[in-house]
């Protein structure tokens, strides 16, 4: 999964920071950016616009466009000038860009949009100048990496909620990754699991036959198993070495005690028929119990809030 290098101040995302001799003249060799690897020599065809995007020097950027850099211009990776002011939250370099004529859905050879660098830099603004612009929420190809997934990953809930709000899928699968909902389980991010799991994603819906409750309680994370069990999470699924939760969790602690009480205790009817009321609905749907003529206290109680 792509992973966002680390910014260092005044150095190029696309060089590093030590000292050594320029990309052209060191030595053929393999280096981790954008999610890809590429050669140490590919560097040297990155123009004056994607550096200006980087960096956010709007002023320059504007100046280049109108000397003739073309607003799509891509490196042998297939990186744009968009790609980099999104990963770097330049809200007013993304909306010259895209002014510019930049495609909001170009991917380089990784498969790696704008979408999805506004979702690794948490740039909620450039997020939604991308979707005003008809940036796409799905994916073309099942390997590309998933906007919505390293959202999750990053625990940017507010990020996900814009993609949720543009028709994001809460249940888009990756086979290498998983379901979004497992994604954020795995790294203990409670809110972005809120949000997808009140847009309706599939609360067992993991990776292979690991769940979400299974990941939540490798982790330790008794807040976020309580949320799962609440949505509904079977305490019963087993995984693929045929454990369920409980047996993950850690010996007496507060993760372990909670799963033992619910299953010495039923679910409450009350929340069954909840869960049952919003699976009939539908995940589809479930956006628009707001809109129904009910009472306030029915609708929160649907709404789970």
């Amino acid at each position: 999964m792509p992973e966002v290098p680390p910014a260092a101040p005044e150095v190029s995302r696309k060089r590093r920071a030590d000292s050594g001799p320029p990309p052209e003249h060191g030595p053929e060799r393999k280096k981790a950016c954008w999610g890809i690897l590429t050669s140490q020599g590919s560097w040297a065809d990155r123009s004056p616009l994607h550096e200006a995007a980087s960096q956010g020097r709007l002023l320059a950027l504007r100046t280049l466009l109108t000397q003739g850099y073309h607003a799509n211009e891509v490196t042998i990776d297939r990186v744009t000038p968009l790609h980099e002011a999104c990963l770097s939250g330049h809200q007013a370099c993304v909306r010259a860009l895209i002014n510019a004529g930049a495609n909001v859905n170009a991917t380089t050879i990784d498969g790696v949009s704008p979408l999805y660098n506004c979702c690794a830099s948490g740039s909620i603004p450039c997020l939604e100048l991308l979707l005003a612009h008809g940036a796409h929420t799905h994916l073309r190809h099942a390997h590309y990496p998933s906007a919505l997934h390293e959202a999750c990953k990053r625990g940017k809930s507010g990020c996900v909620a814009v993609l949720l709000s543009h028709g994001a899928d809460p249940d888009l699968p990756l086979p290498h990754l998983g379901s979004p909902l497992y994604v954020a389980c795995l790294h203990q991010h409670t809110s972005c699991s809120r949000l997808l799991l009140h847009r309706g994603a599939a609360v067992n819906a993991g990776r292979g036959a690991d769940s979400p409750l299974h990941a939540a309680v490798r982790q330790d994370c008794t807040e976020l198993v309580s949320v799962l069990l609440d949505f509904g999470a079977d305490v019963n699924q087993r995984d693929g070495d045929n454990k369920r939760p409980v047996e993950l969790a850690p010996p007496g602690g507060e993760t372990e005690e909670l799963l033992l009480e619910f299953q010495g205790s039923p679910r409450s009817l009350s929340q069954l028929c909840r869960l049952q009321i919003r699976t009939l609905i539908g995940a589809s749907r479930l956006e628009l119990l707001t809109h129904l003529p009910l009472p306030s206290l029915l609708t929160r109680y649907l709404d789970h809030t």
